[in-house]
């Protein structure tokens, strides 16, 4: 039975509304939410995915209930006709076979239609990364900023200073631990443990671990926390931002935007022209560590991946080091 009215069933000039959520997928959704622990952005992401095939199965009067393998096949090829990329389908088809196979569990349908349908191969790009030269350029761009700035004891000079003392500890602890840059921004003073040398972090799933602090970010986060932190937090904070580590110039807890557009900044000083992200760092972590003689697994546990096979990209940048490493020293490359 058809679940609402047919988009070509509307009169001349008339405009339909949104069509409401379906429930089905509402109650998925909690679902991911409190028993797998997903993050908002992956929540929205399968909302949109899931709101995708329900306008496909629901044009064609059909329910979730009574889609068949032949109508998801066809909803599948309309994503590859409508110019969406192999990965992107491969996201959605990921997020339509978990909506069918919770549907099976819990009896609401005989049979899970996504079974057999194969994802659509794709290649996994190789991460962009920092090379050395890069990194210690990036690191000191905000050391260089603080030593330029005038002496003085006003009320802008102390935030600049603040923000600048932030900032240093920020690319420290970030490349240093390999941290996701919602997990670094997330970061509450209690889960900082600075004499122990590490932090815990939540990731993806909500799941725990421990990540290392090093030397030079111990350094830098004592400086931000003991003379620069104070400076922003203003005496009305709220809660949430007297837990935070990383604060905006407004003394809130620092958004992800407020950090790429800082990140950016300090990039451009450093003479790095190309496009950069909070991600790069995470990915010039990993694949440093590796040329430097890690094991994969380590690295592994570094990062939180559940499955070694996310990690595993990471060989493929750390191939072409050891290729240009044999170019450069055997007699015979």
């Amino acid at each position: 039975m058809s679940r609402g009215r047919r988009r070509d069933d509307a009169g001349p000039g008339e405009h339909e509304p949104a069509p409401p959520p379906s429930p089905l997928v509402v109650e998925y959704l909690r679902h991911l939410e409190v028993e797998r622990g997903l993050s908002r952005h992956t929540l929205a992401a399968y909302a949109s995915d899931l709101a995708a095939l329900i306008g496909f199965v629901d044009a064609r009067g059909l329910s979730p209930e009574a889609t068949d393998p032949a109508t998801l096949v066809a909803f599948l090829e309309s994503l590859a006709d409508g110019g969406l990329s192999a990965r992107s389908q491969a996201r959605r088809q990921v997020a339509v076979r978990g909506f069918f196979k919770w549907l099976r569990r819990d009896g609401l349908i005989a049979a899970d239609p996504s079974r057999g349908v194969p994802l659509p191969r794709f290649t996994k790009r190789l991460p962009s990364l920092l090379g050395h030269d890069e990194i210690a350029g990036l690191l000191e761009a905000p050391r260089r900023q603080l030593q330029a700035l005038p002496t003085g004891d006003g009320a802008r000079n102390r935030r600049d200073h603040a923000l600048l003392l932030r900032d240093v500890a920020l690319l420290e602890f970030m490349y240093g631990s390999g941290c996701r840059v919602s997990e670094t921004l997330a970061l509450t003073l209690d889960r900082l443990h600075l004499d122990q040398g590490h932090a815990t972090v939540f990731g993806k799933g909500g799941k725990h671990r421990l990540v290392p602090i090093s030397a030079w970010a111990s350094e830098a986060l004592l400086l931000w926390i003991a003379h620069g932190r104070a400076v922003l937090l203003g005496p009305r904070a709220k809660a949430a931002a007297r837990a935070a580590v990383f604060l905006n110039a407004r003394g809130a807890r620092l958004s992800r935007q407020g950090w790429f557009e800082r990140l950016r900044e300090h990039a451009l000083a450093a003479g790095i022209t190309r496009p950069i992200s909070p991600h790069k760092l995470r990915h010039s972590f990993a694949t440093h560590l590796l040329e430097g003689g890690a094991d994969l697994r380590v690295v592994q546990t570094l990062l939180g991946h559940a499955d070694i096979s996310t990690t595993q990209v990471y060989t493929h940048v750390s191939d072409a080091h050891v290729r240009a490493a044999y170019d450069r020293h055997h007699p015979r490359a």
